[in-house]
């Protein structure tokens, strides 16, 4: 089999998700997942959450249980850290009160004891940790701005 690794609607790029993270956040009858390994489409731009490697199967945001970080970016509301129910704002106050490594240690903290399980949780099918440091970092170096203050 020809597998596509770029995500028919948009052309990215995406990774290689397991079965299993497509089933469990899929808001639609799974009769509909074909037994063939799905990519994730991380791009912004794109209503495509996963694709099948084949290029002939989308399914899209509006078809996923929860709103995907990474295509809703901007958003203070969604979901960052699925397993621990962090979200942009969430982050955004630990860092404005110098408690971001208090975070960052008690998510390492639920993953040691066990509690973690993002294969299933994050649509994008693996840890969410990466993605709360890389927020962290963004935050530590962006501009402080007085909007909203």
């Amino acid at each position: 089999m020809n597998e596509t690794v770029k995500c028919p609607a948009c052309g990215s790029k995406g990774h290689r998700v397991d079965g299993a993270t497509v089933k469990s956040m899929l808001a639609v009858s799974l009769r509909h997942v074909r037994d063939i390994p799905y990519r994730f489409c991380a791009n912004p731009d794109c209503d495509v959450v996963y694709y099948g490697s084949d290029g002939a199967q989308t399914f899209t945001t509006h078809q996923v249980r929860e709103r995907v970080y990474q295509k809703e970016p901007g958003a203070d509301d969604v979901l960052i850290c699925y397993c621990f129910q962090h979200t942009p704002a969430d982050i955004r106050q630990h860092v404005a009160q110098s408690t971001q490594a208090t975070l960052i240690d008690d998510i390492n903290a639920g993953i040691q004891a066990g509690q973690c399980a993002c294969d299933w949780r994050n649509p994008q099918g693996n840890c969410c940790l990466g993605n709360v440091r890389q927020f962290v970092k963004y935050l530590e170096t962006a501009p402080i701005t007085s909007e909203g203050e």
